[in-house]
């Protein structure tokens, strides 16, 4: 039914449903609970949300949201093509400050599982590019935090070479040296 893939972050992993075509096009499971479940995802998701990015080399990240209100990710392309990243930035983690990076296209459908204690964020590699993904808990605008995207420290290859579009909140986010990491690692 679907693949999952642990990456270099082996919390992060790529998930590829199984696609069904047919001359009308295909079919495919993208959220199985129990599937998921037995593949270590636990999360329980409560929110879905999209984004449009009209420009190749948009940059939305390096997200995520403070306990109490931090969040998992499964993240997907609807339309176009992302370089997608998780960044590891829970204190005492044997791989704090590495990242794992994947490029996630619509055409194969693969998504991108980020959980709590990671910073998310994507490049967009091609025009009007659509990116869905759920989230395990709401929305909280006081907890919100992030890194900067071009951290010299954590050198990202965004696979991407031209001029970078970003918000005004994303300009101004800390490098990870001067993030003071709300996250812990659990072990294991």
């Amino acid at each position: 039914m679907m693949t999952f893939e642990p990456l270099d972050l082996p919390e992060v992993i790529r998930v590829t449903p199984r696609r069904f075509g047919d001359a009308r096009g295909y079919f495919c499971e993208t959220y199985v609970k129990p599937l998921y479940a037995a593949s270590g995802i636990a999360a329980d998701f409560v929110q879905d949300n999209e984004s449009l990015s009209a420009v190749p080399g948009t940059v939305r990240g390096l997200h995520m949201q403070a306990p109490p209100f931090a969040q998992a990710k499964l993240v997907r392309v609807l339309s176009g093509v992302v370089f997608d990243v998780a960044v590891d930035v829970r204190k005492g983690s044997p791989t704090y400050g590495r990242w794992a990076g994947v490029r996630l296209t619509a055409e194969r459908g693969e998504q991108l599982f980020v959980p709590q204690g990671f910073a998310h964020g994507f490049c967009t590699l091609v025009p009007d590019t659509r990116v869905a993904y759920k989230v395990d808990a709401l929305y909280n605008r006081a907890s919100e935090c992030g890194i900067i995207w071009n951290d010299p420290d954590l050198a990202i290859q965004w696979g991407f070479d031209g001029e970078t579009i970003l918000s005004d909140k994303d300009r101004i986010l800390p490098r990870l040296k001067d993030f003071q990491s709300p996250f812990a690692y659990a072990g294991g």
